[in-house]
C-alpha cells in the first residue's frame, strides 16, 4: 500500500502520466566544439545555496516506506547540500526530525480548521529554525486515489490478512520498522485534543482541510512565521499573480503530483506562461514530472529557478533508505552534468530558452 500511495495519481491518472510524459515532447538542443571544461551546477533556491537546482519536495507518510524516513531523507539532503520540506504529514515529527539534523529544513504547511492547531504548528517551524514554509493551496478537498481507497491506506496500517501477508513476504521492511520514532502523523499526534486515539486521529485529520482558505490568509501565516512563505499548488497564471498581491515570497507550480485535479495539465506545460506572467516579479519553482536530471534542465531551460523532487527520492528511500536517498540524488546529478556538457553549456545557471527547440518547430516536427 506504501508503493502504491508513492506511485499512483488521483481518477483515471492522466495527469499523473502527462506531468512525465510531457517532458520527452521537449527537445534538447545539441551543441559541439564548445570548451566543457569547469562545470558548475551550483545555483541558489530561494536565496539558499544549493549543490543541484533540486529539493527534496514534502511527500506525507514518507516514514512509511523506511523507519524514520524524513530523518534518513533530511540527512541525505543536508549531505548533499540541498533542501529538504517536511510535509505537515510527516510520520517523523517536526521536532524528531531537528534533533536528527544539523541544518534548517524547510517546512511544507496544510491549512486546518483548526487554526490555533496550525499557530501552534507554524510556531513549532520557526522553533525548529525551518528556514522557509511551503504552503500548499491545492488540497482543500483530498482527491480520490483509487489504489489508496482499495488498500485501506492509512497510518499505521490496519491490521488485516492482506497486510499480514505483505508483512511476511517484506520482513526486511517488517523488521526495520520497528526501529521507527512514530507509527503515525508524528506533527498532528499529540497536539490537537487529549485523549485521542488513532483511529479519532484519523478521522479528525480527513475532516480537517479547510474549505475556506483564500489568499488573505497567506498574510497571517507570514506574519506569524516571519520568514519567507512560498506558495504550492500554482497551476494558472492569475492564480500566480494573485499569490504575488498577497505576499508570497515565491511560488512552486505544482499539480500535486497529479494526485488532486485528473485531467488538470502537467506542470511543466503550464510553467512557460507563469514564468511569462509572474517571474519578473519573483522566484518560479517546479514539481510533479521531474525524474531525471533531463527533467531538470528542461524546467530550467522553460524558466523555473529550481526544482523539486518527491517520488525520485521516495523511491530510494524505500529501496535503501538514506543511502537510496543519495544514490537517486547522485544519479540526477550525473545526468545534469552529463546532459548539460552535451547541450555545449558549463554553468546550469546559464540554461535558459536557447536550449531547447522552440514550440513552433516542435509543432512542424509533429510532437
Amino acid at each position: 500500500m506504501f508503493f502504491d500511495y508513492a506511485d499512483s495519481g488521483s481518477y483515471t491518472e492522466q495527469t499523473y502520466r502527462e506531468n512525465t510524459s510531457d517532458f520527452s515532447k521537449i527537445k534538447l538542443r545539441q551543441r559541439v566544439a564548445v570548451n566543457l571544461e569547469n562545470r558548475n551546477l551550483a545555483t541558489t533556491m530561494l536565496g539558499h545555496p544549493v549543490s543541484i537546482p533540486v529539493a527534496i519536495a514534502p511527500v506525507g507518510s514518507t516514514g512509511m516506506q523506511s523507519a524514520n524516513g524524513e530523518i534518513k531523507a533530511a540527512r541525505a539532503a543536508e549531505k548533499f547540500g540541498i533542501p529538504f520540506t517536511l510535509s505537515t504529514m510527516s510520520i517523523c515529527s517536526i521536532e524528531q526530525v531537528a534533533e536528527g539534523t544539523t541544518k534548517p529544513f524547510w517546512f511544507q504547511l496544510y491549512v486546518m480548521k483548526d487554526r490555533k492547531f496550525i499557530e501552534r504548528l507554524i510556531d513549532r517551524a520557526k522553533a525548529a529554525k525551518c528556514s522557509v514554509l511551503v504552503l500548499t493551496m491545492d488540497l482543500q478537498i483530498l482527491g480520490q486515489r483509487h489504489k489508496d481507497i482499495r488498500n485501506g491506506l492509512r497510518a499505521p496500517p490496519p491490521i488485516t490478512p492482506k497486510f499480514l501477508f505483505e508483512l511476511a513476504t517484506k520482513p526486511a521492511w517488517a523488521l526495520g520498522m520497528l526501529q521507527s520514532k512514530s507509527y503515525t502523523f508524528g506533527n498532528i499526534h499529540g497536539h490537537v485534543s487529549d485523549g485521542m486515539d488513532l483511529a479519532s486521529l484519523a478521522k479528525w485529520t480527513g475532516t480537517q482541510f479547510d474549505l475556506t482558505l483564500n489568499w488573505k490568509d497567506i498574510a497571517w501565516i507570514k506574519d506569524r512565521f516571519g520568514g519567507p512563505v512560498v506558495v504550492k499548488g500554482i497551476l494558472d497564471p492569475e492564480d500566480a499573480q494573485l499569490a504575488i498581491d498577497h505576499g508570497a515570497d515565491g511560488i512552486i507550480v505544482s499539480n500535486h503530483g497529479g494526485r488532486q485535479l485528473d485531467g488538470a495539465p502537467s506542470s511543466i506545460r503550464v510553467l512557460p506562461e507563469i514564468v511569462d506572467a509572474v517571474g519578473h516579479k519573483t522566484e518560479v519553482l517546479m514539481d510533479s514530472g521531474i525524474r531525471s536530471g533531463q527533467d531538470v534542465l528542461k524546467a530550467l531551460a522553460l524558466g523555473a529557478k529550481g526544482t523539486f523532487v518527491g517520488r525520485a527520492m521516495n523511491y530510494g528511500l524505500g529501496a535503501g533508505g538514506e543511502e537510496g536517498v543519495l544514490r537517486a540524488l547522485n544519479i540526477i546529478t550525473k545526468e545534469i552534468d552529463t546532459t548539460m556538457a552535451l547541450m555545449g553549456e558549463r554553468d546550469v545557471r546559464n540554461v535558459g530558452l536557447k536550449n531547447i527547440y522552440s514550440n513552433d518547430l516542435l509543432k512542424r516536427q509533429g510532437y
